[in-house]
């Protein structure tokens, strides 16, 4: 059995039927900042890190699906962006 880790970081992407991505932008909204088209990232608590998948899992079910990748905090991966960097984006180069 894996370890228990309390993940403070998280990335979130998202593909989902056009009925359904307002909703999911609005979900997304409430715990993230939000980056470029259907990504999202930002500090989150585990706690709230619940809510957010309790959330999402009521709208997605077996339609869509939406990635959400988590980090123990936000110094232990590297971004870097190429192309257009739209000037309303964080840029986080760590």
């Amino acid at each position: 059995m894996g370890k228990n880790f309390n993940f403070n970081y998280a990335f979130v992407f998202y593909d989902v039927n056009e009925k359904r991505v307002n909703k999911i932008f609005k979900i997304c909204k409430k715990y993230f900042h939000h980056h470029q088209n259907s990504v999202f990232r930002g500090s989150i608590t585990p706690s709230k890190l619940i809510k957010l998948k309790s959330e999402l899992n009521k709208i997605v079910a077996d339609k869509d699906f939406v990635t959400i990748i988590k980090l123990i905090n936000d110094s232990c991966f590297e971004e870097e962006t190429l192309g257009i960097n739209d000037k309303n984006t964080e840029n986080l180069i760590l």
